[in-house]
């Protein structure tokens, strides 16, 4: 691999937060370019327990939801966690989605002007200190336009890799983003001589997504409409069951990574070849949880 070793996804789960932070010291001794933690469990948290135990690697939220909270404590809190670290946090941000925001009784409201508006207000918060990048969860365009002109970078996820070098093809020409500026993108892994498997555990991973209409339409937009209209048609009737055996292997492989040590290698070289600076990998096992998977992955690396 001539490519730096990817950067990593990690989530703490409760009555195991002691051991990933263990795991988050161990990734970084093991050489991986960067540890992002998703919205599940408190992704501001990890981060600050994260800044404490690691020296050197980069990390940050991939995402947090804008709607969750006050836009002037998360920059209170975003200052906090860059400044002890010695400036290797990225603070991720994002609209999540409105099924998940309907169950916390949240309102969306216009992504583009709501992620623009709270942008502008993290910029000018008041009396925090010195706020970190801000990074942009963006899978089209017009978000991905917003991410260059207004923040520090974008971060994908779940997108299709066929996509991704047109994606960023077309957000340099409307407009060029500044000097440093991430691009990164999550995506599915799961490593086993059994691709079946494997496969297999990336589509349970991907049922919750293909139920969400954003993912849908932007799947719908880089060629697999048929796909998510059969996708719809079943959550329609209600046959959740049926949703994996909707995901064809067309679909799976371009979204995700899975199969042998040597096919996932071979596939994150695909990965960086379409400009995606940052592969974030979201490890996954066919023999245990988040623990197993991340030992598979160090395996992958020594």
């Amino acid at each position: 691999m001539n490519n730096p070793a990817p950067a990593v996804s990690l989530s703490a789960v409760p009555s195991r937060r002691g051991t990933t932070v263990d795991l988050a010291v161990e990734i970084e001794k093991r050489g991986f370019s960067g540890i992002y933690c998703p919205s599940f469990g408190d992704a501001m948290g990890l981060c600050q327990s994260i800044a404490e135990r690691t020296n050197s690697i980069a990390f940050g939220t991939s995402i947090v939801n804008i709607y969750t909270r006050h836009v002037q404590d998360y920059a209170a809190s975003a200052s906090y966690i860059n400044e002890i670290s010695g400036g290797r946090f990225l603070f991720g941000v994002g609209v999540s989605h409105g099924p998940m925001n309907d169950r916390l009784s949240i309102s969306t409201g216009k992504p583009l002007q709501d992620t623009q508006k709270f942008i502008h207000s993290y910029k000018e918060a008041k009396r925090v200190g010195e706020v970190p990048p801000i990074v942009i969860a963006a899978m089209r365009d017009k978000m991905m336009a917003l991410g260059a002109r207004e923040s520090d970078g974008i971060v994908f996820a779940n997108a299709a890799r066929s996509a991704i070098a047109g994606s960023l093809e077309r957000m340099n020409e409307n407009q060029k983003p500044k000097s440093n500026f991430f691009i990164g993108g999550m995506i599915p892994t799961c490593i086993s001589n059994d691709r079946e498997a494997a496969a297999s555990v990336n589509r349970k991973t991907l049922s919750m997504y293909v139920g969400l209409p954003n993912y849908r339409n932007y799947w719908k937009s880089v060629g697999y409409e048929s796909e998510m209209e059969q996708v719809e048609a079943a959550i329609s009737k209600k046959d959740y069951g049926s949703l994996p055996s909707l995901m064809t292997d067309k679909w799976l492989e371009d979204v995700s990574l899975f199969g042998s040590a040597s096919e996932v290698k071979e596939g994150i070289e695909k990965w960086y070849e379409t400009g995606l600076e940052t592969p974030i990998l979201v490890p996954s096992s066919t023999n245990g949880g988040q623990f197993k998977a991340f030992e598979e992955l160090f395996d992958l690396f020594t």
